[in-house]
């Protein structure tokens, strides 16, 4: 059985229209280096479509991507650090895109002032794997002793009948 290990990847871009383009490629082969091939055609085109807008509106091009994959989901994730960029005007078409294609999507802002769009891609269900346990496994158990029935000198006794019957 394949099992799925859990990855993450962060990159950090200043958005231009030929960057566009070199950050989709990028993308695409971390998504089938983590053997997610059926899963780049939608995360590229979204992500291809957020910065697209944030290099048409945004006057600080400077952005973040990150991709968390956990064996079910991919959660991509674009942040960047314009405050006069608005989701529910400027983004307005994006989000409808991601909304339509995505499993699930949202806009967040954190207390830097910064704002992140993220949208999650899950996998079908043939395509699921268990995760590879993280935890340390045991190496040794401790068995408790149980007590026995028979006192210790009949076991000695039979023990030393089968030791006999063996020679």
């Amino acid at each position: 059985m394949k099992t799925a290990v859990p990855c993450y990847y962060h990159l950090d871009v200043e958005v231009s229209p030929e960057r566009v383009g070199q950050v989709s490629r990028i993308l695409a082969a971390h998504l089938r280096y983590w053997d997610l091939d059926n899963l780049v055609d939608p995360v590229c085109r979204g992500a291809e479509l957020l910065l697209t807008a944030i290099d048409q509106h945004a006057t600080d091009k400077r952005t973040s991507i990150e991709m968390w994959w956990n064996g079910q989901h991919l959660i991509t994730a674009i942040g960047d650090d314009d405050r006069d960029l608005r989701p529910d005007q400027d983004l307005r078409g994006c989000l409808a895109h991601l909304a339509a294609t995505s499993d699930g999507w949202g806009c967040c802002a954190p207390e830097t002032g910064s704002k992140i769009i993220w949208f999650s891609q899950r996998a079908r269900s043939g395509e699921r794997v268990p995760l590879v346990r993280t935890g340390p496994a045991p190496r040794l158990r401790q068995v408790l002793q149980v007590p026995r029935d028979l006192p210790v000198a009949q076991l000695a006794a039979s023990a030393d009948g089968v030791l006999e019957g063996a020679r």
